[in-house]
């Protein structure tokens, strides 16, 4: 696993010792997903003093009841939010549940945020997503350009949901003085996904599908043209730019986490590298009857490289290999 550059580790370590000298307690919500995972793998093993990381999930609490939302706050008194819980799907279910999309994850945004302010968290950093983004637009994206135009029909109702944080933050920032921000990551990948075929994120579901093409012996079957162009961000990296987030992004507008935008993928080289990782020697077809989704969401990050110019990326073939090795290894196990 490729490590930040020694001058952002520096950075974290100074910002975890930095502040009134209270204990910083931050709650991380959606703890079981991908992202959660990663950010609970890098916090336990780059520990920093004066500073308590709490995971919960659905277990733990229903985050679209608001009284169940108060009880887990009033439980764990966090200062700091990391909030990632959402209800997540692939295209195809998005596609299909796009009012369930919509209405759970408005309701737990809603939640977050009110009893955040109700209980004078000082930060919450939400996730959202580069769907949020206007299907017609220029590229790179950036930013600034969140709110000029309805996003993908085939993400509709997630999109909406995501979009309307960033509107929730600017408003208790103005009513309130909260600070209420987010992060926009582009396309995660890595251990601990939801492998599923149709429900899961699109580098994983490609890992499954030729894990299942070599055990069976059957042909590899990329869905669409393979064109669509995507730049992929691995999880580990995404936990590390989340957690520099909490400890130290003092914007209320959100902030693009994503490689370069000379990084970017089709999803046909993506599966080409999945398909020499795992070792399958067999035939790859593509189903081109199935949907494409968006073209492109080529991010600028711009202003993530103002504040961290020497991040350090895990190259997209070490971080595939991982994730396969992974995925191999706890195949039993894994969300699928």
């Amino acid at each position: 696993m490729t490590l930040c550059s020694e001058a952002f580790e520096r950075q974290l370590s100074a910002t975890a010792m930095s502040g009134e000298g209270a204990e910083r307690v931050v709650m991380v919500t959606g703890s079981t997903g991908l992202v959660g995972n990663a950010v609970r793998i890098v916090t336990e093993k780059e520990k920093q003093p004066g500073e308590k990381w709490v995971f919960v999930s659905s277990k733990d609490a229903d985050l679209t009841d608001i009284e169940a939302t108060r009880a887990i706050f009033e439980k764990h008194r966090p200062t700091h939010v990391l909030h990632l819980a959402a209800m997540v799907g692939g295209l195809f279910r998005n596609m299909k549940y796009g009012c369930d999309f919509l209405r759970i994850n408005m309701l737990i945004n809603m939640n977050i945020l009110e009893i955040s302010h109700q209980m004078n968290v000082q930060k919450v950093v939400s996730c959202l997503s580069t769907c949020i983004f206007p299907d017609k637009t220029t590229y790179p994206i950036d930013e600034t350009m969140v709110h000029n135009g309805p996003p993908h029909n085939s993400n509709y109702g997630y999109s909406m949901a995501k979009r309307m944080v960033d509107v929730m933050n600017k408003t208790y920032n103005e009513q309130h003085g909260r600070l209420f921000t987010s992060v926009i990551p582009t396309n995660v990948y890595g251990p601990h996904d939801n492998f599923n075929l149709e429900d899961g994120h699109v580098l994983t579901g490609l890992i499954h599908k030729v894990y299942m093409a070599k055990k069976n012996n059957t042909p590899f079957t990329i869905w669409g043209t393979g064109k669509p162009r995507r730049q992929f961000i691995y999880s580990l990296d995404l936990a590390r730019l989340m957690i520099w987030a909490v400890r130290e992004y003092e914007e209320v507008t959100p902030i693009i986490l994503s490689v370069d935008e000379e990084d970017e993928l089709s999803i046909k080289e993506a599966a080409d590298i999945v398909v020499e990782e795992m070792g399958f020697k067999g035939e790859v077809t593509q189903d081109t009857t199935k949907s494409d989704g968006q073209y492109k969401k080529t991010a600028c990050n711009a202003k993530m490289r103002k504040y961290l110019p020497d991040y350090k990326f895990t190259p997209i073939r070490q971080g595939i290999r991982e994730t396969v090795e992974w995925f191999t290894a706890n195949y039993d196990t894994a969300r699928k």
